[in-house]
């Protein structure tokens, strides 16, 4: 399938080249997925949306300001080639998962210990 990306810019913000850098990423990435192209489209209003086959994958609005590049492909691999690996990309997001989950842990451990030691406190 020949899968194509989107990218709605703001005109008014001068956001093409940034626009520019994430479609010469993505197109480079996804060099045998993206037969259908890469498509800029000069917008208004602070917008910054991307999208694949259709499908909005970052919104500036609605996400909170641009998308780190090694997210955004990840969000653009999951509608065009799910099944494929990006390497750094998915080991960096592992390793996030993995120190989120150790902060979870270790804030639990702390919280536990402090309430085991807290003077004052019914057993």
């Amino acid at each position: 399938m020949d899968h194509q990306i989107r990218i709605v810019y703001c005109t008014q913000c001068n956001w093409l080249m940034r626009a520019a850098w994430a479609a010469q990423e993505l197109l480079s990435t996804f060099q045998s997925e993206l037969r259908g192209g890469v498509t800029l489209v000069p917008g208004t209003g602070g917008i910054f949306e991307v999208y694949a086959d259709g499908v909005r994958v970052w919104s500036r609005a609605e996400d909170g300001g641009f998308p780190d590049m090694t997210e955004l492909k990840r969000l653009v691999r999951d509608v065009v080639a799910p099944d494929r690996a990006l390497g750094h990309a998915d080991r960096a997001a592992a390793r996030t998962a993995a120190d989120a989950a150790a902060d979870v842990a270790a804030a639990g451990a702390v919280a536990a210990a402090g309430a085991a030691t807290t003077p004052g406190r019914d057993a």
